[in-house]
């Protein structure tokens, strides 16, 4: 069995998600399903069809979401020990050795990465290079484009 990793902000996302999808948009499915079935012959019914593979859209991402959440290990960066070392939840404030430029990146769960937002995934080339690192050291990613050495200039856990 598969463990996936996440915060339990991500957790929550994920159950808000789940809830909106079987409360909201499956009725709405179902609803069109019947209004089209209405409209006569299924077989040259475009909005049926439509409706159909939305549901089955709907129904994949119910399963998957379901899956994710029953074997999920949350960890709640609040109540993790501060150590100073770099751990799946931590944030971590990083400086490009080449260019100078500072970034900030929070390693959360594959589900929860967005960029936007700052958030990598613990599978990320850039988060397996700091996972057990502390400030001042130097981890070294092995990009597409190269490779980029980041010195880790903060460690939080918020």
């Amino acid at each position: 069995m598969v463990s996936y990793p996440m915060t339990l902000q991500g957790a929550e996302k994920l159950r808000l998600e789940l809830s909106e999808l079987k409360s909201v948009a499956r009725p709405q499915v179902i609803q069109a399903i019947a209004d089209a079935r209405e409209h006569g012959d299924l077989k040259e019914n475009a909005e049926y069809h439509a409706a159909r593979e939305q549901q089955g859209f709907i129904e994949a991402r119910i399963a998957d979401i379901e899956g994710k959440l029953s074997n999920a290990q949350v960890i709640d960066i609040l109540e993790l020990t501060p150590h100073g070392k770099v751990v799946f939840g931590a944030t971590v404030g990083l400086v490009n050795e080449e260019t100078g430029e500072e970034v900030t990146y929070q390693i959360v769960g594959d589900d929860e990465a967005d960029i936007k937002e700052g958030k990598i995934s613990v599978n990320s080339p850039v988060a397996r290079a700091l996972i057990g690192k502390v400030e001042e050291d130097i981890a070294t990613v092995n990009a597409p484009g190269g490779l980029i050495e980041y010195e880790v200039i903060s460690v939080k856990y918020i």
